[in-house]
């Protein structure tokens, strides 16, 4: 690049920086740590508010912050070497808070971070590809920066937003609407369709070379529109048009790296085991199920189950299902060295309630836990069987 066009399109991203939209304040926002020792990298899927929440984390310190979007499709050129040209413009901008968007786009970016760090300049970095992240971040940079995560609107910051109440009602809107920002200013659901698409041919067909468009679009819809259920990679091959399960397996795991979607293993104390397990898929946001297929968007139960998965994935990534071959428990999930069972089920009646509880049951006496919930969308009731106390919760109630 030339210095001049470089400089061109700072001073372009810089007039709208500082009247940059702060919408409301996310959760997240006060994990966030100040440190000029270590790089704060957030991470997430695109559009979830990833450079909005930075925004209102460095917000009173505006004046003292140096801004620059990779994403930018005039950068597209940038290489490793251009950031010579970038550090000279930093330098004569005299700024001591670097953030960056979308900066794992340009290969060899990390020494130029460490570099920022060791200079003792303060950066904040936004990623939405977890794979290209993790490989420059646990090589130069291990032990230099903090990691989160951001995730689309919870179901708390979707009632913020629009400024209602927690209750059965807008619970269930929740479900429908997913937590996407722009979508829920605009209500306008192509921009879902657009998100799709850009995940599917520029982060995952441009940066992993894939020829086959029709095959990883197909898999896409297909897993979009079977959130929460059982999926094999071998039985996915015929469905789709993909050749090998192995493709299918990496294609997959190319959504993973996205933050498009989530693999459940069954829980064993077996690595192998796990791995060996049929996985539960799992959406980002009920947004995009509705966004990939009309029936998808009708099972309600199945969105349930996907938002509750979203709520415990905020919290952590150790994450399972429960099947000893009778029983099943739909949320095994550990926090602070604490195992902790959850069952979904949307309504609770006579024709579900013994398989639910029973469900439930099977996986406190597996863990030696002697309290377990049951999630239905408005329910409240309490049990006790044996030495076992089961707690029936409305979601929009719960918190982890």
């Amino acid at each position: 690049m030339k210095l001049s066009d470089l400089q061109a399109v700072v001073d372009d991203q810089k007039e709208g920086f500082s009247t940059f939209d702060l919408g409301i304040k996310r959760e997240l926002l006060k994990e966030l740590p100040v440190t000029d020792t270590h790089a704060l990298v957030v991470s997430g899927i695109r559009r979830c508010g990833k450079s909005v929440l930075l925004h209102q984390f460095i917000r009173k310190e505006i004046s003292k912050v140096f801004y620059l979007n990779f994403a930018d499709i005039r950068l597209y050129e940038f290489t490793k070497g251009d950031f010579t040209l970038l550090d000279e413009i930093v330098s004569k901008s005299r700024k001591r808070i670097l953030f960056f968007d979308e900066i794992q786009l340009v290969k060899g970016w990390e020494l130029y971070v460490r570099q920022k760090l060791d200079k003792k300049l303060r950066v904040l970095i936004t990623g939405s590809n977890a794979r290209m992240l993790s490989v420059e971040l646990g090589t130069n940079l291990t032990g230099r920066h903090v990691s989160k995560e951001l995730f689309p609107f919870s179901f708390r910051e979707f009632c913020s937003f629009h400024r209602l109440n927690r209750n059965y009602e807008s619970y269930k809107t929740f479900l429908t609407d997913g937590g996407f920002p722009e979508f829920l200013k605009t209500g306008n659901p192509e921009l879902l369709s657009f998100l799709i698409e850009d995940i599917i041919h520029r982060d995952i067909a441009v940066r992993y070379a894939i020829r086959d468009i029709h095959g990883l679009k197909n898999l896409c819809i297909y897993l979009l529109s079977n959130t929460s259920r059982l999926v094999s990679p071998s039985k996915l091959t015929g469905i789709i048009g993909v050749k090998s399960p192995s493709t299918v397996l990496e294609y997959i795991s190319c959504f993973e790296s996205s933050y498009l979607l989530s693999l459940v293993s069954r829980f064993s104390y077996s690595v192998k085991g796990q791995m060996l397990s049929e996985k539960k898929i799992y959406v980002v946001d009920n947004g995009l199920v509705n966004a990939a297929s009309v029936s998808a968007s009708k099972d309600m139960g199945r969105k349930f189950e996907n938002a509750v998965y979203g709520d415990i994935r905020r919290k952590t990534r150790q994450i399972w299902y429960f099947s000893d071959g009778i029983s099943e428990c739909d949320f095994i999930y550990k926090l602070k060295d604490n195992y902790h069972a959850i069952q979904v089920c949307y309504e609770m009646n006579g024709d579900n309630q013994e398989r639910e509880i029973n469900g439930l049951l099977a996986a406190l006496k597996f863990f030696r836990i002697n309290k377990g919930i049951i999630l239905t969308l408005g329910q409240t009731d309490k049990m006790l069987i044996d030495d076992y106390e089961i707690d029936v919760i409305p979601a929009y109630s719960f918190k982890i």
